[in-house]
């Protein structure tokens, strides 16, 4: 019998180092994974209890310690979810309430290596996604000497529904950010558990990309989890400027009309309904609306941010070329500048002018320009993201920008006449898109939303969808070091990379950032900058 790694207690720092084996003893129980290409894997681990029954709509409660060894070989259950991206690939064994599960991947010989942690929660607009997708895998992390970490949380309707009878019967007297609080409490998991498993409680971080991007800018701000961890990575997006959180009484009234809109007379009959139908009959509730709710959230994150009382750690943080593009704006119009400043007035109304001019653009060639795509970007993720960083920035803590430009190289051949999908997988092409392909000019390349992930987890070869290049092997080799680095020492730095320089309050005006690319460099774009600070005067005036 494979001998049994004894828990690492924090305070017990003389205790003898324990050798990590495929058997580790957390707080909860004895865990067996198994061991693949030189990463021993533990998958499926209950961090809380079961969400169901009389949990439903409640915050995560304690695991339940078990008796004897629990195999963790396989993933747990998925959230429940619609099929909102139809290319995301899953790898638990259904999709269900019970999902409150998390994965580790480790290379550490002992318990006193005491190896930096990566935790990453999945993007999905918060309706969809999963720790399961091959795309977060944590293998290549954990060859890096980082433990990866994997945590679902509850998503949509079970995971960000209010009701004024969930608020009151609560003990913080407030509802709506269950699968926040889902995220907190895989964090406080890791915390206590990690060292069993070569772990350094004192180092964890945390990244997740889109929604999960949102959710680590929150869980820098709430005062549940700011102190758990030692550094935050953000990919495309931030709950700042101009996403806003909503009241708890505001969410409690939305929570009561829309039980009302599907003729659904009280919380008591919504609690009896079957997840599946449940789901089939409430609509999914999207990115950020984060609740006011006196527990996890007391303010905003801006609020937090402009006091400088987040967490006090380094961030790494950027967003992709191509998260927008004029054609979501144009809706089928010629890509002039006359029709783009047009559609996008009902965003600036009397700004349109002064934002166009310091974004660049000013010809019609400019539209499908990185300019015209900038400025759609930044409507969606960019903005956001740039304005934590520069909240982070001015608060004296140390800020490692980016700016990912690589497309996704072209579609496997074996797919077809298939497009590249929202979560890298690929879709059918539509006939307007055929269409669009044959009359209109030619989209400038660049990296869509989520584009990043597969090259900064080291995860090209488990999307089997697009042919790799060399190229695309040496970026990710660089990106998951930049990530490594940052999650071993606060900062991502290392020998054979391109220098980067965080941005400080004396560089905010130059705020250098990292062109990831198949020539990456640091670069500093003044220009970039005064576009970002005229659009942040938009916003403020609309607070």
């Amino acid at each position: 019998m494979l001998a049994i790694a004894s828990l690492a207690i924090l305070s017990a720092c003389t205790e003898k180092a324990t050798e990590v084996t495929l058997q580790v003893k957390t707080q909860y129980g004895i865990l067996e994974g198994f061991e693949e290409d030189g990463v021993k894997k533990f998958l499926g681990i209950p961090f809380a209890q079961a969400p169901v029954g009389d949990l439903r709509w409640k915050a995560p409660q304690p695991a339940i310690p078990w008796e004897g060894i629990r195999e963790a070989k396989q993933f747990g259950n998925d959230p429940m979810q619609p099929d909102i991206f139809g290319d995301m690939n899953f790898r638990g064994p259904d999709r269900s309430e019970d999902c409150l599960y998390l994965n580790v991947w480790t290379t550490a010989k002992t318990t006193a290596d005491a190896l930096p942690v990566l935790i990453y929660f999945n993007g999905g607009g918060l309706m969809a996604g999963s720790g399961s997708e091959p795309r977060y895998d944590g293998s290549a992390i954990a060859k890096e000497g980082v433990i990866g970490v994997t945590a679902n949380y509850r998503e949509g309707v079970f995971g960000f529904f209010s009701h004024p009878e969930l608020t009151k019967a609560s003990d913080y007297k407030g509802s709506g950010n269950f699968g926040f609080l889902d995220q907190v409490e895989a964090i406080e998991w890791v915390k206590e558990n990690i060292s069993a498993f070569g772990g350094d409680p004192n180092r964890i971080n945390i990244v997740g990309e889109s929604a999960g991007s949102f959710s680590v800018s929150l869980l820098m701000c709430s005062p549940l989890s700011k102190n758990l961890i030692a550094g935050a990575l953000l990919s495309s997006g931030a709950e700042v400027l101009p996403y806003q959180p909503v009241t708890q009484a505001d969410a409690d009234a939305a929570g009561v009309k829309l039980l009302e809109a599907v003729g659904i007379d009280s919380l008591g009959e919504a609690m009896n309904i079957d997840a599946d139908s449940l789901q089939a009959i409430l609509p999914p509730k999207g990115m950020a609306n984060v609740v006011l709710d006196g527990y996890f959230m007391k303010e905003s994150a801006d609020a937090v941010f402009e006091k400088g009382q987040q967490a006090q750690v380094p961030m790494l943080a950027g967003w992709n070329s191509l998260e927008g593009h004029p054609s979501q704006v144009l809706q089928g119009q010629a890509p002039t500048l006359q029709n783009y400043k047009n559609a996008m007035k009902a965003t600036f109304g009397s700004m349109t002018d002064e934002i166009f001019t310091a974004y660049g653009i000013t010809t019609d060639e400019d539209v499908l320009s990185q300019k015209g795509l900038d400025l759609a970007s930044d409507l969606f993720t960019g903005f956001p993201t740039w304005k934590a960083c520069d909240y982070h920035a001015k608060s004296g803590l140390p800020v490692y920008r980016y700016h990912y430009m690589h497309p996704r190289p072209k579609v496997s051949a074996k797919m077809g006449d298939k497009t590249g999908a929202l979560a890298g997988g690929v879709r059918e092409k539509t006939e307007e898109e055929k269409e669009a392909e044959a009359q209109q000019p030619a989209i400038a390349p660049g990296a869509v939303h989520s584009a990043d992930i597969e090259y900064a987890m080291g995860t090209l070869d488990t999307n089997v969808y697009y042919e790799w290049q060399d190229e695309d092997y040496a970026i990710s080799k660089l990106f998951l070091s930049y990530y490594a680095n940052f999650c071993k020492k606060g900062n991502p730095n290392g020998k054979g990379l391109p220098k980067w320089n965080p941005i400080t309050k004396s560089n905010l005006n130059k705020a250098p950032y990292m062109k990831i690319d198949v020539e990456s460099a640091e670069v500093s774009s003044p220009e970039k900058e005064n576009a970002y600070r005229t659009l942040e005067k938009f916003y403020k005036s609309k607070k």
